[in-house]
């Protein structure tokens, strides 16, 4: 329990549950530096207890791990082997069901700008040849020779 001074106590307990998420999000320091815009030599000393961290970069943590901020100082007696379990299931549900939603817009933007594709190519007037006069034009080759021709 809580008896040491200091904030020790706290921060062994955020670092042990800070590697145990990043555990089970299976990212490596690096990784998760990267996700959470940090160093990852910041990320190691955190771990490691030997820096603290910010309201902002507690933050950055949660949203990189997809965890809530609480998670980071969930005691070692409520944390066991159950827990982790049932967190690392959570998840992977809540990454296949962002998938699943991602991947139905995706499929919705798709169909509605190909149905506005096809809405403006059924209004836009298609110009062939055969509307162009080429007759009299002051390009168009063949016409000196021709007006050579008739005088």
């Amino acid at each position: 329990m809580y008896k040491q001074n200091k904030g020790i106590y706290i921060r062994n307990l955020f670092s042990k549950n800070l590697k145990r998420l990043r555990n089970i999000a299976k990212l490596s320091q690096v990784n998760l530096a990267a996700e959470a815009d940090l160093t990852h030599n910041f990320i190691n000393d955190i771990e490691s207890g030997k820096k603290w961290v910010s309201a902002e970069t507690l933050e950055k943590l949660s949203i990189a791990l997809k965890a809530e901020p609480y998670q980071f100082f969930i005691s070692e007696s409520k944390w066991n082997e159950r827990g982790a379990e049932i967190f690392s299931l959570y998840l992977d549900d809540f990454q296949d069901s962002f998938e699943k939603m991602l991947e139905e817009y995706r499929n919705r933007f798709v169909a509605d700008t190909k149905n506005e594709t096809a809405q403006k190519n059924q209004t836009i007037p298609k110009l062939g040849t055969e509307n162009i006069k080429t007759e009299g034009s002051p390009f168009t080759y063949g016409d000196k020779e021709k007006k050579q021709n008739k005088v």
